[in-house]
């Protein structure tokens, strides 16, 4: 996670030698180096899972939950540049659910607790800003990968446009 996570381009024989073992060790574990890159992916998404776990229980309101839990994802985007690597593209829409899943099934009941409780609009399902929420993080890193964007510029840029899905002013 240490080395491909931060460096995207590492090879396999590098990701073993800062493990210490060898690269048939790590091909025993992940037969293929995408199987490795959905693994780290994996691990950061749990990072990312955790945070918004923590943000949730640290907020007074689901805006500021959703506003923390930004903050804190897209400083694990900057810590681990793979996330916005050509590299972890998922294979196919089966692998994007699955990565996604353990987000969307914190954040699609935090929507809907915002929609109960009048700060998030419930004119559109929580499912479609889930989804569009999701969409607009992978854009603002686009972006940056693309170098038409600095990271706090997007960071800043994603906030607003949240806000705006979700109905804040």
């Amino acid at each position: 996670m240490r080395v491909l996570g931060r460096h995207p381009e590492a090879t396999v024989e590098e990701v073993a030698a800062a493990a210490g073992v060898t690269r048939q060790t790590v091909y025993a574990h992940y037969p293929s180096r995408p199987l490795l890159v959905a693994a780290v992916i994996d691990r950061i998404t749990a990072e990312a899972v955790a945070a918004l776990d923590a943000a949730v229980a640290g907020s007074d309101t689901v805006t500021d939950a959703l506003l923390s839990w930004l903050d804190v994802t897209w400083q694990l985007s900057d810590r681990y540049p793979l996330t916005r690597h050509p590299s972890a593209a998922v294979a196919g829409p089966a692998d994007s659910e699955r990565q996604h899943e353990p987000v969307v099934a914190r954040l699609e009941p935090l929507i809907r607790r915002g929609q109960d409780a009048g700060e998030i609009d419930d004119t559109v399902s929580a499912a479609w800003l889930v989804s569009a929420t999701v969409a607009l993080g992978h854009a603002a890193a686009a972006e940056v990968t693309a170098g038409r964007m600095t990271g706090d510029a997007a960071a800043a840029v994603l906030r607003h446009s949240i806000l705006r899905l979700l109905g804040r002013p």
